[in-house]
């Protein structure tokens, strides 16, 4: 995630590959938080950080999807 946020520079293949890794950092959390609240061990701050992160991975693919995905003249 340190790459340079600016897609318009970057390849569709490097896209790709980026959105592959955001989905599986987003189902990773995903899974993190459900077993944090499961347990009842977390403090909601943990719970809040990582659901802000999530969110801003979800922004993320959609701005990538976005980009490879063609726009279609109906």
């Amino acid at each position: 995630m340190n790459a340079p946020s600016d897609i318009s520079m970057k390849t569709d293949d490097v896209l790709r590959i980026e959105l592959e890794v955001f989905r599986s950092e987003h189902r990773d959390l995903d899974e993190a938080i459900r077993a944090l609240q499961e347990k009842g061990t977390a403090d909601q701050l943990t719970v809040q950080r990582l659901k802000k992160k999530k969110l801003r991975l979800k922004d993320k693919i959609a701005v990538i999807e976005d980009r490879l995905t063609p726009d279609i003249i109906a």
